[in-house]
């Protein structure tokens, strides 16, 4: 499997550096073998608004994907190397629903996928879906993300 980095580069993604939004909040802890992510909301504001209301699934999965590329990066700040994950353990995607909507599974496939692109096999991951009244900043999608890492 190619470096992480290396996969990122053949997809067109480039990482932005990340820094903690409040001085209270990690980017990540790592405990163990393990590291725990703070949740990530899409970079892209033109998702906004609930799915399955204002969004589409199709445009909810982008939102999941553009939230996948911010983990990477928090995990990139935060490890320095992203050659020391070996493996994405557990993803937990939160989707701004609309009332009854069905499709969280859909729209968290975005950012599965993603993390399936850039880590391979070590980035077959469990996960759990899930459909909530509303987001921070009615944004459509918050990601978080467990990673089990090699020690420095």
């Amino acid at each position: 499997m190619a470096h992480p980095d290396e996969r990122l580069k053949e997809l067109g993604i480039t990482l932005e550096e990340k820094t903690t939004f409040h001085p209270a909040v990690a980017l990540g802890v790592i405990t163990g073998n393990l590291l725990y992510l703070s949740g990530s909301t899409p970079s892209d504001p033109r998702f906004t608004g609930r799915v399955g209301e204002v969004l589409s699934v199709e445009e909810g999965y982008a939102a999941a994907r553009d939230c996948a590329i911010n983990q990477v990066a928090v995990a990139k700040s935060v490890l320095g190397d992203l050659g020391r994950v070996r493996r994405v353990v557990k993803v937990l995607g939160m989707v701004n629903a609309a009332p009854g909507f069905p499709d969280t599974p859909a729209v968290v496939h975005g950012a599965s996928e993603l993390f399936f692109a850039v880590f391979g096999e070590r980035g077959v991951h469990a996960r759990s879906a899930v459909g909530l009244q509303a987001l921070p900043s009615d944004v459509a999608v918050e990601i978080e993300t467990i990673f089990e890492i090699d020690p420095e």
